[in-house]
């Protein structure tokens, strides 16, 4: 078990706020610099996914597929087993929402070596609307054989994720949000495809959260600390998830909340539900999205209205104390 908290910005209530999608468009440049292979396919979303940099830096190497995300899949698929790694770029609605059957079929079932980005992800995208937010994406992706799937915390971690999965041979997705939000890992900060991070040590309720939410536990947990010892960890990964750092840390506080910006049945919640119910029974509660679509709003409008912010948490920790 190890303890990142001393590897963590200095100040969690001063942090800078930056954008998982620059994340992403940075650590593909840092890629295109390393590795010739690798390549990435768009659907006319460049500068909204921030695949633009790598286009300009590395244009022999960018495709711009148009407004077809279920070809996009399949020509990532080709070149995949032709010696490159592919990075597929759209929002996560489109991609894999839109051409699920493709990833399924011409990816995971033939093994070909294709990261899938999304884009977008989760309600923060706000005005966007229902259409354009991907709520879904985790449950519909950890079900299918050979994938990984990964939802990093902040921008630091996107970056990480997008040059760790390039080293990976094997389908892997990989999700991301819009908007700026906080950036309270460093560069220091340890990061392992499949290891969950524990960010705070704690003894009467674990939280277990993933992407910018996990920073939101992490400020609750600080709210709370006068009122409970809660443990917050960072499961980054939710396939292959780090059973053991769940068992134990569920066996040590008793209680279990889940934080995923998703809908709370098929996504991280399900995960950790089936992983505790066969190793260690565990009392649980769940905060996300609720069996409804999103709407048009501010990030922060929706993320009260559909509760998942801070004051949701704590309110959630409360109630299992």
């Amino acid at each position: 078990m190890i303890n990142l908290a001393m590897q963590l910005v200095d100040d969690l209530k001063e942090v800078k706020l930056k954008a998982g999608r620059d994340g992403y468009g940075d650590g593909l440049l840092i890629l295109g610099e390393k590795d010739e292979r690798v390549v990435v396919l768009c659907a006319d979303l460049k500068g909204s996914t921030r695949s633009k940099a790598f286009a300009d830096e590395f244009p022999k190497r960018f495709f711009e597929m148009g407004v077809a995300e279920q070809n996009m899949m399949g020509v990532a698929a080709g070149m995949a087993l032709s010696d490159k790694v592919p990075f597929v770029s759209s929002y996560a609605v489109f991609s894999p929402g839109r051409n699920w059957e493709q990833l399924r079929v011409s990816v995971c079932y033939s093994e070909a070596n294709v990261k899938v980005a999304g884009a977008h992800a989760g309600i923060n995208v706000g005005p966007d609307g229902a259409t354009h937010q991907a709520l879904e994406d985790l449950a519909i992706t950890r079900v299918l054989p050979n994938l990984i799937v990964v939802a990093p915390c902040d921008y630091e971690q996107t970056k990480k994720t997008t040059i760790a999965v390039a080293q990976h041979s094997g389908p892997v997705y990989f999700r991301f949000g819009k908007n700026k939000t906080a950036c309270f890992t460093t560069r220091a900060t340890p990061f392992e495809i499949g290891k969950a991070q524990i960010l705070r040590e704690g003894s009467e309720v674990s939280v277990f959260a993933c992407g910018p939410l996990v920073y939101e536990a992490l400020m609750a947990a600080e709210e709370l600390k006068d009122e409970a010892s809660v443990e917050v960890v960072n499961v980054h990964t939710i396939k292959p998830i780090d059973q053991e750092v769940l068992v134990r840390s569920a066996k040590k506080t008793g209680k279990v909340v889940v934080v995923e910006e998703h809908q709370i049945m098929g996504g991280l919640a399900g995960a950790v539900a089936e992983v505790l119910g066969e190793r260690q029974p565990t009392l649980m509660r769940r905060v996300g999205v609720r069996d409804v679509f999103g709407e048009s709003g501010e990030a922060e409008e929706l993320l009260k209205k559909h509760g998942m912010d801070r004051g949701a948490i704590i309110k959630t920790v409360r109630e299992m104390i």
